[in-house]
C-alpha cells in the first residue's frame, strides 16, 4: 500500500527500485515484492507498460477495500504526526473536537494524540520528506478510521488528488 501511494505521489510515473527503496527505507526486494504483488493485483499495469497506477482499480480499491484489507488499529496516548482528519488537507476542513488526534507514533512529531498504527513502521519517516506521499497516507487513514463525513471528505478529496496525479 506504501509502495502505491509512493508511486501515486510521483504522478504515477515509475522510479527506480532504488530510489522507491531509499525514499520509502525498504529493501530492494521489499520493493520488487511490492510491485509483483500491486501488479497481480491489477492495481499498476505491467511492467511492458511502464508499471504506472491503473485510476479506476486504484480508486476502487483505496475508497472500498482499504479498511478492510488494513484495518485501523488505535493505541495509546503518545507524541506523533498528525494523521487522517488532523492532517492536511483535512484538517483545513475538519475542525478538532476534543478528542486527541490521530497520529503516527515518531519521536519527531510535536504532537500528543491518540496512536493509529501506520500502514509499515516506515510511514511516518517517509511522509515527512514527501508532502504529496504524507497528504496521500493521512487521506488513506481517513478511510481506514474516520467517521462517515471525515470518510467522504476524505473520498471526494482521493479522487480529485487521483484525476490530477495520474491525469486520467
Amino acid at each position: 500500500m506504501v509502495v502505491l501511494a509512493k508511486l501515486l505521489s510521483g504522478g504515477g510515473r515509475r522510479p527506480t527500485m532504488a530510489k522507491l527503496g531509499a525514499d520509502l527505507s525498504l529493501s530492494s526486494s521489499q520493493i520488487h515484492s511490492s510491485l509483483r504483488r500491486l501488479e497481480k493485483s491489477r492495481l499498476i499495469s505491467g511492467k511492458q507498460e511502464g508499471g504506472r497506477p491503473l485510476l479506476q482499480p486504484v480508486e476502487e480499491f483505496l475508497i472500498h477495500g482499504v479498511k478492510y484489507a488494513f484495518p485501523a488499529q488505535r493505541g495509546e496516548i503518545t507524541r506523533g504526526i498528525p494523521t487522517a482528519y488532523a492532517a492536511p488537507p483535512l484538517s483545513a476542513q475538519i475542525a478538532a473536537g476534543s478528542d486527541p488526534p490521530p497520529v503516527w507514533p515518531a519521536a519527531e512529531g510535536k504532537i500528543r494524540g491518540t496512536t493509529l498504527e501506520p500502514l509499515h513502521k516506515m510511514v511516518p519517516a517517509a511522509a515527512l520528506k514527501d508532502p504529496t506521499l504524507y497528504e496521500l497516507l493521512a487521506l488513506i487513514d481517513a478511510l481506514r478510521d474516520g467517521r462517515t463525513r471525515e470518510r467522504q471528505i476524505s473520498e471526494r478529496e482521493l479522487k480529485k488528488r487521483l484525476q490530477s496525479l495520474l491525469h486520467d
